[in-house]
């Protein structure tokens, strides 16, 4: 269980700090899929860096994040066959890492930096519009059917393959 908790937040790390290096080094358009799409419309494409090498550090922050990921994925599973967890014990694990990044996500990025600190906007203040007012963020509706349906099946899934493989 510790180590559990120990990789749901490496994982959460890890996407806070792809956030950062999209949203603050590479500032690339195509980075920015996941906002709302009358976001999306309004995200200038910026050509020009912030300063020398700002978009080589993000990507390398980028691929950080990525090998962080990754290595969530490996780890977990790889204690999982260590010490031969069950359907459950892996279904648990996952499912667990995907609901602690989920809430994170929901109550740090939506809530604390989108609404109550306009981080997204200190960066991209072409979309400020889009957020005014808000007491929440844009997506709970997506927010909720992950946390509810997409994550616990794909909790599911990853947890029968790890047991039919054995």
């Amino acid at each position: 269980m510790l180590l559990t908790l120990f990789l749901s937040l490496v994982f959460c790390v890890a996407i806070t700090l792809m956030l950062i290096s999209a949203v603050v080094f590479i500032k690339d358009k195509k980075l920015f899929s996941s906002a709302p799409k009358e976001a999306l419309e309004l995200v200038i494409d910026r050509k020009e860096e912030e300063f020398y090498g700002a978009r080589r550090i993000g990507w390398v922050l980028m691929i950080m994040s990525m090998a962080m990921i990754l290595g969530v994925g490996v780890v977990s599973i790889w204690d999982g066959f260590r010490s031969d967890f069950t359907f459950w014990q892996f279904f648990f694990r996952f499912v667990s890492i995907f609901t602690i990044y989920k809430i994170y996500d929901m109550i740090f990025f939506d809530y604390f930096l989108l609404c109550k600190f306009s981080f997204f906007q200190s960066f991209t203040p072409e979309v400020t519009p889009v957020y005014t007012n808000r007491k929440y963020g844009y997506n709970i509706k997506s927010q909720l059917l992950k946390l509810i349906v997409i994550f616990p099946a794909a909790s599911a899934i990853a947890a029968w393959v790890c047991t039919s493989v054995v």
